[in-house]
């Protein structure tokens, strides 16, 4: 057999010989065949010229860099394209998913599991704002976008069977979050659990709006939620209208004086607010579908390094 793992790679130039080493004492040891695809996702450090050295001491090692910075999802769907095992693994390159997990994900897979999750079970070296957002990015996947198996703890570090690899490359949705597709593709899954290590070098490029544009995916690719809300809120804001309006009907016919200006600025101010918002909800997910529409490559991939695949090209998205 043999094993692919992919690692989607940011400004990982210090990072990448150590999980270099780290990889090849653990897969060495292991009865397989290994490689590692690399996708630099167009990082301003030399991420790709470390990459194309230990491609050129390892002939397992072998790894593209994409023409601009697409993201690290499509890094992830390039690299799983590219990639030739029975099974490929998805891993981070800043060394927080250890590389000693692979052993235990490989026994799942062996016992018959095509998707094998590692589950964080404790997160080394994280903020207290990071660990917030995650169990809140995490509990809206289960609670509200219906994917109930999704771990509390959150997993991005998983085991994927040739099966479930080749109908991955079937979807080419641009505006998703890998995880939550994965997990909705269904097959047999299973998980293990594991520390997240903390992060060897450099910053993590994950910033807060590259977060709230993962939220917004995942609610608009895998929910209808946000339009069910707000139909239910043009339902509540109209009854309350009708109330208010028989309100000041019977004040009428008690001569009792009902104040204008304010309460007329006070629902105007509301209603308007609203339908900012619902109009700001239907634009999400009306930019979503002209994004999909226009089929643009999901990735385009500017060098390669190593040995190519047996089409005798890197893949384009």
């Amino acid at each position: 057999m043999k094993l692919s793992i992919v690692t989607p790679a940011y400004r990982e130039a210090r990072n990448l010989p150590v999980m270099y080493e780290r990889l090849k004492a653990v897969c060495d040891t292991l009865d397989i065949d290994w490689e590692w695809v690399v996708v630099d996702d167009h990082s301003p450090d030399d991420t790709f010229g470390v990459i194309h050295d230990l491609s050129e001491r390892d002939e397992r090692v072998r790894g593209m860099r994409l023409a601009r910075n697409f993201g690290s999802h499509a890094a992830i769907s390039c690299g799983l394209a590219a990639s030739l095992g029975d099974a490929a693994v998805i891993m981070a390159g800043d060394l927080q998913d250890p590389p000693e997990t692979l052993p235990a994900l490989l026994e799942k897979w062996r016992d018959g599991a095509q998707i094998v999750w590692a589950v964080r079970s404790k997160r080394e070296g994280e903020t207290a704002s990071t660990l917030a957002f995650s169990r809140l990015y995490y509990w809206l996947m289960r609670h509200v976008a219906g994917l109930k198996d999704t771990p509390a703890m959150g997993a991005d570090f998983f085991l994927m069977d040739r099966v479930a690899v080749d109908a991955f490359g079937q979807f080419g949705e641009r505006n998703v979050s890998i995880v939550a597709l994965v997990q909705w593709m269904g097959f047999q899954q299973a998980h293990i659990e594991y520390v997240k290590e903390a992060r060897l070098h450099g910053v993590s490029g994950w910033s807060l709006s590259k977060k709230i544009k993962l939220v917004i995916d995942s609610m608009t690719s895998f929910s209808y939620l946000p339009i069910r809300a707000m139909s239910a809120i043009g339902v509540g804001v109209a009854l309350i209208g009708f109330l208010y309006a028989l309100y000041v009907l019977l004040a009428a016919l008690v001569e009792r004086s009902v104040p204008g200006y304010p309460s007329l600025m006070v629902a105007l101010l509301i209603l308007s607010g609203l339908q900012m918002v619902m109009l700001g909800v239907l634009g999400e997910y009306m930019w979503r579908n002209y994004d999909e529409s226009r089929r643009r490559p999901r990735w385009l991939v500017e060098r390669a390094a190593g040995r190519l695949p047996p089409s005798g090209k890197p893949p384009q998205g």
